[in-house]
């Protein structure tokens, strides 16, 4: 059985997940065109290796972050959204 660790809930069936899409940092509220909000909602990566995602425990609907290594599919760490990734 393949488990994933909730920051609120602990470490779960992995069946009780939704993945979110890859993090991205939001472009500032009152400066950005319109092209620069369809590039953060529309253009991801895609890359190998490690990502931040956004996962959701259904049961709890509770959003968090996740670093996972999208070669080996191995989940590095796991974290509530008010931790900002980039200073982590």
């Amino acid at each position: 059985m393949k488990t994933l660790l909730c920051p609120l809930n602990g470490i779960r069936n992995i069946d009780e997940f939704i993945y979110g899409g890859e993090y991205h940092v939001e472009p500032d509220r009152k400066q950005a065109d319109r092209k620069a909000w369809a590039e953060h909602v529309f253009f991801n990566t895609n890359s190998a290796g490690v990502v931040t995602e956004w996962w959701c425990h259904t049961p709890s609907s509770f959003w968090f972050l996740a670093d996972r290594d999208t070669v080996t599919d191995e989940v590095i760490s796991t974290y509530p959204f008010s931790i900002d990734p980039v200073e982590k």
